[in-house]
C-alpha cells in the first residue's frame, strides 16, 4: 500500500515533469517571438520608403498575426504553471519561482517590443494617410482652373471625355489607397487591443508586484491613446476624400454649362449665309 509520504513524493515528481515542460514550451516560445519581432521591426521600418511593397505588408500582417497567436498560447502556458503546486522541497520551491520570473519578465520584454512595433507600425501608416490625402489635393489643384478667369481657349478641349476618364480613375485609386490604410489601421487596432489583453491578464497573474502591474496599466492606456488618434486620422481622411469628389463634379456640371453657353453664343453670334 502506498504511503502518504510515496504518495506526495510522487505527485511532486510528476509536478515537477508538468513545470519542467511548460517552461520549455514558454521558453520555446518566447525565442519565436522575438525572431518574429525582429522581422517586424524592420518591416515597419521599411513602410513609406522604397524597399516598401505590397508583398511585405503582407508579410508584416502575416507575422503580426503570428505573435499574437504565439503570445496567447504563451499566456495560457503561463496560467498553467502558476496553478500547479509547489514542490515539497524548499529549493525546489526557490528554483521554480526564480524560473517562472525570469519567464515572465522575458515575456513581459517581448510583448512590448512588440508593442512598439505597432505603435510604430500604426504611426507609419497615419503618415501614409496624410501623404496620400496631400497627393491628391496637389492632384485636384493642378487639373482644377476658375472658369471666370478662363479666357475661352481651353473650354473644348480641358475637361474632354478622356480627361474626365482619367481623373476619375486618380480619384478612385486614391480612394482606393485610404481604403487599404483603413483597413491597415483597423487591423493594427484589433491587434493592439489583443495584447491590452494579454497585458491585463498578465496583471491578474502577477498582481503582488505592483510595479509590474503599473508598468502594464501604463502600456494599456498609451496603446489606447495611440488606437484613437490612428482612428480620428482615418475619419478625417475619408471626409476630405468624400469633398474632393463633390468638388470634382461640381466643377464638371459648371464647365458643362458654360459649354452650352458659349456653343449658344458662338451659334447665335455667326452670321448666317
Amino acid at each position: 500500500m502506498q504511503s502518504f509520504r510515496d504518495y506526495g513524493s510522487s505527485a511532486g515528481r510528476a509536478g515537477n515533469m508538468d513545470f519542467t515542460r511548460l517552461s520549455q514550451n514558454v521558453g520555446s516560445n518566447i525565442q519565436k517571438m522575438s525572431s518574429h519581432i525582429s522581422d517586424i521591426e524592420r518591416m515597419v521600418r521599411q513602410i513609406g520608403t522604397p524597399a516598401d511593397s505590397a508583398d511585405s505588408r503582407d508579410r508584416l500582417h502575416t507575422l503580426t498575426h503570428s505573435v499574437h497567436d504565439i503570445a496567447k498560447e504563451t499566456r495560457e502556458l503561463l496560467k498553467t504553471m502558476s496553478n500547479l503546486p509547489a514542490p515539497f522541497i524548499q529549493i525546489e520551491q526557490r528554483q521554480q519561482k526564480l524560473l517562472k520570473e525570469k519567464l515572465f519578465n522575458q515575456f513581459m520584454e517581448a510583448l512590448e517590443r512588440f508593442q512598439r512595433a505597432q505603435r510604430q507600425a500604426a504611426q507609419k501608416e497615419r503618415e501614409s494617410v496624410v501623404k496620400a490625402r496631400a497627393q491628391s489635393q496637389a492632384a485636384n489643384n493642378q487639373s482644377g482652373w476658375n472658369p471666370f478667369e478662363d479666357d475661352g481657349s481651353r473650354t473644348a478641349g480641358a475637361f474632354a471625355p478622356s480627361t474626365q476618364t482619367q481623373m476619375q480613375v486618380e480619384d478612385d485609386m486614391s480612394l482606393q489607397i485610404l481604403q487599404e490604410r483603413e483597413d491597415s489601421i483597423r487591423k493594427l487596432e484589433s491587434d493592439i487591443q489583443d495584447v491590452n489583453q494579454i497585458f491585463k491578464d498578465l496583471a491578474v497573474l502577477v498582481h503582488e508586484q505592483g510595479e509590474m502591474i503599473d508598468s502594464i496599466e501604463a502600456n494599456v492606456e498609451a496603446a489606447q491613446v495611440h488606437v484613437e488618434q490612428g482612428t480620428s486620422q482615418l475619419s478625417e481622411a475619408r471626409k476630405y476624400q468624400a469633398k474632393s469628389r463633390r468638388k470634382m463634379v461640381c466643377i464638371i456640371a459648371i464647365l458643362a454649362v458654360l459649354a452650352v453657353i458659349l456653343g449658344l453664343i458662338i451659334y447665335f453670334s455667326v452670321p448666317k449665309t
